[in-house]
């Protein structure tokens, strides 16, 4: 289904909800919110019908951080930047937080999938994890979560004990400030860790359900702190602080491209598809870019440099097409390689188990589709961005605990809570998303659906294992093979196991239990032969219904010249090719414990400084 229909379901919907309660207001909400969107559309840059024959820098993808390059690299006004993005315009509906997995149904998403396994993933469609990306204005920031984390301070340390200079804590905090606008006032008044004024707009839903504070509460009663876990440090509980502005998600396109519209170095192409690098054999020189718009091939050259930002997927993908990649692999696929080189290997994620679900007896949680259908709720959000259309896919809590110093306030955290105040397999919407079958669903959540829940995804931040991503074909239309079995290292699996079981401790404590929470316990099939509850049943429930969250990184990986799995250095250029870098999550040579958003952002305003400096610019 495409965004138009989906646009048109919900318009419909939005429409028929408030024509119930039709008087002045209804009215005048909905054509608030109209009159907004058209605004909206009018501000992101234009399709540039023309393009010019060169560009000093062509950047493939307009995600998070292909939209902070194309920021901060149109700040000199004689260098002239394409931004080639294969998807097309955002739309405003999807703006709206609640509605977010809707448009993981939609040509918005490349839909990948990984490779059939018989270790994880178990209990979805052909055993497949689903693994959604932008293909739009935006990236994947126009339809991820909005959660605002930045990982621990030793994350970026590991960083540069690997070889990577530049690129410790103390020298990227001021690229997070940098591009911050912290809104929460006693979290604005952190200037050590915390700044306003930057381009991406940092809140609290202006809603919260009591299922929220309990879920806080619960981890004060079982010793944990209430912490700002992207202030000092990291360890404990919090609500949720997301990307959104105004009770809307903010974007990485409306915070860093509809400001520079009128830019006159600045040129967007969409809906374009890039096929090809341009590479010299002999001098092993980047020149330009192939794409294809409509069904028409063009070629636009890079004066300066071309910059993939297209993601962990799809930037390894694209160097791989190029002949830059394993040798063998390049060979199998009769590719002429001209730079072997590591790249698709060392894919990461964090994984977690989407099935810690618990009913209550209280009506107090969020039921999408109930709040679709409820005057007032589409009333606050229309008049005001708030109620609980303002809650990003209804999650509103998060914590992170060290399992191994569970006691120390300044852990290095390996285990995260992600709160939900609702269902998630118990929701349509949601269990499609992730990909659980629909046998699943009738035989585990078909009873409790619409019931009022509340949800933990206990995750795992500093996994082990690795996948890979490889060429299903030569032709660029082709999804890649995505390998990846993140419990493939059996830590992984323990580290999720502790979490679960801590899980389940929040759930008995005074804060949750005052709604009679229970977990629904209809076993998972194929781990009916475990006893419900015990270490061996949640380590098969994980295996069966674990996912990744969507956080891919590390397949273009940074590095030293001296480590044979690095495809870039330290300041993110390709490995024996000139005029070519790389700036996304694909570049993070370890994962940090942090929902990848907000570190892709930094690398894309860090990037820009270091492309200024080799070209003789501050």
């Amino acid at each position: 289904m495409d965004t138009t229909k989906i646009t048109l379901i919900l318009s419909l919907w939005l429409a028929q909800s408030l024509s119930q309660n039709m008087n002045g207001g209804y009215i005048e909400g909905l054509l608030k919110f109209i009159q907004e969107g058209t605004t909206y559309l009018r501000e992101e840059p234009p399709d540039q019908m023309s393009i010019l024959s060169e560009y000093d820098f062509v950047i493939v993808g307009a995600g998070a951080a292909g939209s902070v390059l194309a920021n901060r690299l149109t700040q000199i006004r004689e260098w002239k930047v394409l931004l080639l993005e294969a998807g097309g315009t955002e739309n405003y509906i999807m703006d709206v937080p609640i509605l977010t997995t809707w448009f993981q149904f939609t040509e918005v998403n490349w839909k990948y999938k990984t490779v059939p396994s018989n270790n994880v993933c178990l209990s979805m469609e052909n055993r497949q994890c689903s693994y959604p990306r932008g293909k739009v204005m935006g990236g994947s920031t126009s339809i991820n979560y909005m959660i605002y984390t930045r990982g621990h301070r030793r994350n970026y340390d590991e960083w540069e004990e690997m070889g990577n200079d530049g690129w410790s804590y103390k020298d990227i905090l001021p690229y997070f400030r940098q591009i911050e606008d912290m809104t929460i006032p006693e979290m604005a008044v952190d200037k050590k860790y915390h700044s306003t004024g930057g381009e991406v707009t940092i809140s609290y839903a202006p809603y919260r359900t009591p299922l929220a504070d309990a879920f806080v509460q619960a981890g004060a009663e079982l010793g944990y702190r209430i912490i700002d876990y992207n202030g000092e440090t990291q360890t404990g509980f919090s609500y949720l602080q997301s990307l959104t502005r105004n009770g809307t998600r903010l974007s990485a396109s409306r915070a860093f491209l509809h400001p520079i519209k009128q830019r006159t170095n600045f040129h967007v192409k969409k809906r374009s598809l890039v096929t090809k690098i341009m590479i010299d054999p002999r001098t092993k020189t980047a020149y330009g870019v192939e794409f294809i718009r409509g069904s028409k091939k063009y070629f636009v050259r890079a004066k300066k440099e071309v910059i993939l930002s297209g993601g962990a997927i799809n930037s390894p993908q694209l160097l791989m097409l190029s002949g830059i990649g394993p040798k063998k692999h390049l060979n199998e696929m009769n590719i002429p390689v001209i730079q072997d080189l590591k790249v698709g290997y060392n894919l990461m994620d964090h994984p977690g188990m989407i099935t810690g679900t618990f009913v209550i007896n209280q009506s107090v949680a969020i039921v999408t589709e109930d709040v679709l259908n409820d005057g007032r709720a589409l009333y606050d959000f229309s008049h005001f961005h708030s109620g609980p259309l303002s809650v990003p896919a209804a999650c509103e809590g998060i914590a992170f605990l060290d399992s191994n110093n569970l006691t120390n306030p300044d852990g290095d955290p390996n285990i995260e809570f992600l709160f939900f105040g609702g269902g998630i397999p118990s929701e349509l919407t949601y269990y499609k998303v992730v990909g659980l079958s629909d046998k699943f669903y009738r035989n585990v959540y078909k009873h409790i659906e619409g019931a009022h829940t509340w949800t933990i995804v206990p995750l795992v931040v500093r996994p082990k294992s690795r996948g890979r991503v490889m060429l299903s074909s030569v032709n660029p239309y082709k999804k890649p093979l995505i390998y990846h079995d993140f419990y493939e290292n059996p830590q992984d699996l323990e580290d999720e196991l502790f979490a679960i079981k801590k899980m389940m401790e929040l759930s008995k404590t005074s804060a949750f239990q005052k709604f009679g929470s229970k977990i629904n316990d209809i076993p998972i099939p194929g781990c009916e032969q475990h006893k419900f509850g015990s270490d061996d049943y949640w380590r098969c429930a994980a295996r069966h219904t674990s996912t990744g969250i969507w956080h891919l990184s590390g397949t273009c990986k940074m590095g030293p010249y001296w480590d044979p799995n690095a495809v870039v250095d330290p300041r993110l250029r390709v490995y024996g090719v000139k005029g070519l870098r790389v700036v996304d999550a694909s570049i993070m040579p370890m994962i940090p414990a942090a929902h990848t958003t907000f570190p892709t952002m930094m690398i894309g305003a860090k990037a820009a400084d270091l492309i200024k400096q080799d070209w003789g610019r501050r």
